[in-house]
């Protein structure tokens, strides 16, 4: 099984992509943990600042409206980091 992380601009700057592809997430918890891993192997400490701003959705949907951390994720699933705007 695999799952799209698409990653906040900030975020893909430091990772030198816009998304990941990761195996093996059964849930939000699991995609994020992975995404994690990435910013650890790739040696920027940031994750959880440049996480920090951004709230987490899965097809489109913020996941405070599903399971939260416990949404379950399937195959072709996007899990994404929305970074919030504000306007007028």
């Amino acid at each position: 099984m695999t799952v799209t992380v698409r990653l906040t601009y900030d975020m893909s700057k430091a990772l030198g992509t816009k998304t990941l592809e990761i195996d093996q997430a059964a849930t939000v918890r699991d995609a994020i943990e992975a995404t994690r891993e990435r910013f650890e192997r790739s040696g920027d400490p940031d994750f959880e600042k440049l996480s920090r701003v951004a709230a987490v959705a899965v097809n489109g949907v913020l996941m405070r409206y599903r399971k939260g951390l416990r949404t379950p994720l399937s195959d072709g699933d996007t899990v994404a980091f929305v970074k919030a705007s504000a306007g007028g």
